[in-house]
């Protein structure tokens, strides 16, 4: 089985990880889903994440995050621009997700960020995904 879209397939996985009240996940490693798990811990919305040796290349680990009465700490996650339609935006146009509670990943000339940070530094590119 290949898998068409990577990024699409790292939020599924958290997204069911989060649904099996697992621990942790193992992604297929990637440059860009380490930038995507850093985005996540920064926005606090995972505890941590590691590369490690897996069968085949390397594994990103996330360890999910969860409330004191054990529920996700995040509540969704959407794939925006997808590989059969892309979705750019200018540095005026970023979206907030949820009236600014959410947050947007964007995928800029100037590296992967958040939507915030795209709009302060004056940045459009490749919105990749919401989270909340």
């Amino acid at each position: 089985m290949t898998i068409t879209d990577p990024i699409g397939d790292f939020l599924t996985r958290i997204r069911n990880g989060l649904a099996a009240d697992h621990d942790s996940v193992a992604i297929p490693h990637s440059r860009f889903k380490v930038e995507l798990a850093r985005i996540l811990k920064e926005q606090g919305y995972i505890e941590t994440y590691g590369t490690e040796p897996g069968d085949v290349g390397e594994v990103l680990r996330v360890t999910l995050k969860y409330t004191e009465d054990r529920e996700p700490v995040i509540t969704g996650m959407e794939r925006v621009s997808r590989p059969g339609r892309r979705t750019y935006v200018g540095a005026g146009e970023i979206p907030k997700v949820l009236g600014g509670m959410g947050t947007a990943i964007v995928s800029t000339s100037k590296g992967v960020m958040t939507g915030h940070d795209a709009r302060r530094k004056g940045v459009g590119g490749e919105v990749v995904a919401y989270v909340w």
